[in-house]
């Protein structure tokens, strides 16, 4: 056990479906799951998780392909990714949970609630789409194909609708999210996020998501060029225990919008 920003943080790996999965558990309280999204590792949303963690036991792992879990061959579904989650909780002892999924963790949070539906208490859905007649994200395996420059820029504009040169001249704060695109130079690790991004394409649950009994939070960001809020809409129109919220910002809304992460807490934090 080590100690990081003040919170507990205890790690390890399990094995499952061919895959050596790797794990974090930080904090203390309710059973949170946290799935990350596209190409996302725990490295990456470290400050996230510790934000979570001071409210919750917060459950998260490298999803298969990423980080410091295994890359089995491929292709991978979706379905995988949902077992990998149970196969944590199951490993953790969690017989009922919370969920929060981000982005692609949203997708596979889909798929776990209505595979799973009697395992799952409350779950926020942030930035992300059921699929098929609900709406599909943005295909990111056709922007991880292009060159450098164009996928950063790509990414950029779709990160929020509104970035452009003009927004940066007047939101200097905003530099922030004008990161290069760098292709990941370990030929091993590009084929696990290529194996998952080619996962992600085929995701669709429309026809399922009425199996969903948790309380569910659907949240968007307003300048989403990703997830586009009417994906979100599509969510919470389909699932009778849920409710929409939008917020002001893009896909990272959570992290623009301030309200954002005070009332995913508060609609997590239920007993």
């Amino acid at each position: 056990m080590t100690v990081s920003n003040e919170v507990d943080i205890s790690d390890s790996s399990f094995s499952h479906d061919g895959c050596t999965v790797y794990y974090e558990v930080r904090g203390s309280g309710q059973p949170l799951l946290f799935l990350n999204g596209s190409g996302s590792t725990i490295e990456a949303v470290s400050l996230l998780v510790d934000y979570f963690a001071r409210s919750f036991t917060v459950a998260i792992h490298d999803q298969r392909g990423l980080g410091k879990t295994s890359i089995p061959e491929g292709p991978y579904a979706m379905a995988q990714y949902a077992a990998d989650a149970i196969a944590l909780a199951d490993h953790l002892g969690w017989k009922s949970f919370n969920v929060l999924g981000i982005s692609f963790g949203g997708m596979v949070a889909q798929e776990l609630a209505t595979t799973f539906p009697d395992r799952v208490n409350r779950m926020v859905l942030c930035c992300t789409s059921a699929g098929g007649e609900g709406g599909s994200s943005y295909p990111l395996h056709e922007v991880a194909l292009l060159d450098p420059e164009l996928r950063a820029e790509t990414n950029l504009r779709l990160s929020d609708t509104r970035f452009n040169e003009q927004w940066f001249v007047d939101h200097p704060e905003d530099e922030m999210y004008r990161l290069p695109a760098v292709a990941n130079s370990d030929a091993e690790k590009r084929r696990g996020e290529l194996l998952q991004l080619e996962a992600r394409r085929h995701h669709d649950v429309w026809d399922r998501l009425h199996n969903v009994t948790a309380e569910v939070l659907i949240a968007s960001g307003t300048f989403d060029g990703i997830a586009p809020p009417e994906n979100g809409r599509s969510i919470a129109s389909r699932i009778a225990t849920s409710e929409y919220r939008e917020y002001l910002g893009g896909h990272m809304f959570f992290i623009q919008d301030r309200r954002a992460l005070k009332e995913i807490v508060q609609f997590l934090d239920h007993p």
